[in-house]
């Protein structure tokens, strides 16, 4: 690794793994669901136990915030955590501001907590965060009765007085958005009647899953038009309940694609969360020709799990379509490393969602591609990449603009790359993958220390 160029800063150069990768390993817990997990738990009446949080950076934030409305959380020496809340509508006015770092699943869920609870509260977050629009969630959340005052384009730091008899919403979601989804289902937690939310297409439903297990009522219908309606009735009596928390897929997903392209590797991934709404990419990757197979499932704290077997592949170009992208929306920038490997053209329609993430990921993710040497064009919300057959030449300077996906993606480039990639940092990687360098040179990665 090469020296750090602040205190914070880890620069990192990436070259050719010398040998295949081999062997079995967990990846931390799933993130979607850690955030959940405590917020639901710090809303239910008793003790809740929780196995395998993930402890990544903006996990942690969402505990701290939890705390400071008035839970007790603490984490155990062997890495269990118990989470004593004291009900629905008991959240308590915070002292201080809430800072959530990088993450923008605990920004906008916390403000449907926050919109449906009588307490006036101050988020921000870091640079990243605080360029990222809150308005998509902060618009159909007022509809509650809350006030939230922000920086120009709805952006943190972000004040909210919250209502304590908020008003239940319907509202349809003009764009697929799991966040904007359980922003408005949380808000109705605590409001009279029944809110309702409409998505145009599916998108991950650990909320809804979640909210059932903790004890409320939620109800689901297909749309005619392919999409769903989620109907939630308000003031249930939300229960402590033990949650274990799944490997994370999108995790799971750097250590998939690198045992994929590094040639004769052979990998075991164990305990991955394999809800249907999250899989978009491994359907995809089987499209392209992938060795990828799924054991021993099962079922764990109601969502699906099992062990991915993977082994180095020929990959061949795809054309995704754009009702795949809210299963796999955090997996494009490594599915386009991938694509830059395989043989032919990849076509990745509809990803226009990927302009307001961490980065504008769609830029970065071309950013990334074309500085090493693979062409792509961006036609409308489409990203096309035209793969290399296996020849990526590599030699470019990722600049990651405090994206952890970006880092990890371009170190899984670095490994199968003719030379040497640079990545200008990788210090915020932990936010979602703590040890993941160490992880992957258990398999033989290489990278250096």
């Amino acid at each position: 690794m090469t020296q750090a160029t602040s205190s914070s800063s880890r620069p990192l150069r990436v070259s050719r793994a010398g040998s295949p990768l081999s062997g079995t390993l967990s990846v931390p817990g799933d993130k979607s669901i850690s955030h959940r997990a405590l917020m639901f738990s710090a809303l239910a009446e008793g003790k809740t136990h929780i196995t395998g949080l993930l402890e990544g950076e903006d996990v942690l934030r969402t505990a701290d915030a939890m705390r400071a409305l008035g839970a007790q959380i603490v984490r155990e020496e062997n890495g269990n955590w118990h989470v004593t809340g004291q009900g629905l509508g008991a959240l308590t006015e915070p002292a201080d501001v809430l800072d959530m770092g990088n993450s923008g699943t605990a920004a906008r869920l916390l403000s449907g907590v926050l919109a449906s609870h009588g307490i006036m509260s101050v988020m921000t977050g870091d640079a990243s965060l605080r360029r990222r629009p809150m308005k998509r969630v902060t618009d159909p959340l007022a509809g509650t009765g809350a006030v939230f005052l922000a920086r120009e384009g709805g952006r943190l730091p972000l004040a909210i007085q919250g209502n304590a008899s908020p008003a239940p919403l319907d509202y349809r979601l003009p764009v697929a958005s799991a966040q904007v989804k359980s922003a408005v289902l949380l808000a109705g937690l605590n409001a009279e009647g029944e809110t309702r939310v409409e998505e145009p297409v599916p998108t991950r439903d650990h909320t809804e899953n979640m909210l059932r297990h903790f004890g409320a009522t939620v109800q689901v219908e297909q749309t005619p038009e392919g999409g769903r309606v989620i109907r939630l009735q308000g003031r249930p009596k939300l229960t402590a309940r033990d949650v274990v928390v799944p490997g994370d897929p999108s995790s799971a997903a750097f250590v998939v694609v690198a045992a994929l392209l590094v040639p004769g590797s052979d990998v075991v991934i164990a305990g991955v969360g394999l809800n249907p709404l999250r899989t978009g990419l491994f359907t995809t990757l089987r499209e392209m020709g992938a060795r990828l197979d799924i054991t021993n499932e099962r079922i764990e704290g109601g969502e699906p799990v099992g062990d991915l077997h993977v082994r180095a592949s020929s990959l061949q170009g795809v054309d995704v379509p754009a009702d795949r992208a809210p299963s796999m929306i955090d997996e494009y920038p490594i599915l386009a490393v991938a694509a830059g490997y395989a043989t032919g053209v990849s076509r990745f329609r509809g990803v226009e969602e990927l302009r307001v993430k961490e980065s504008d990921r769609l830029a970065s993710t071309v950013a990334l591609l074309e500085q090493n040497g693979v062409h792509t064009k961006v036609d409308g919300d489409d990203l096309i990449v035209f793969g290399t057959a296996g020849a990526i030449p590599g030699g470019g300077l990722v600049e990651t603009h405090m994206d952890h996906r970006l880092a990890m993606s371009a170190s899984v480039l670095g490994l199968v790359a003719q030379q040497p990639v640079e990545i200008d940092d990788t210090a915020f990687i932990d936010t979602s993958f703590p040890g993941y360098f160490g992880l992957l040179n258990q398999l033989g990665a290489g990278f250096a220390a």
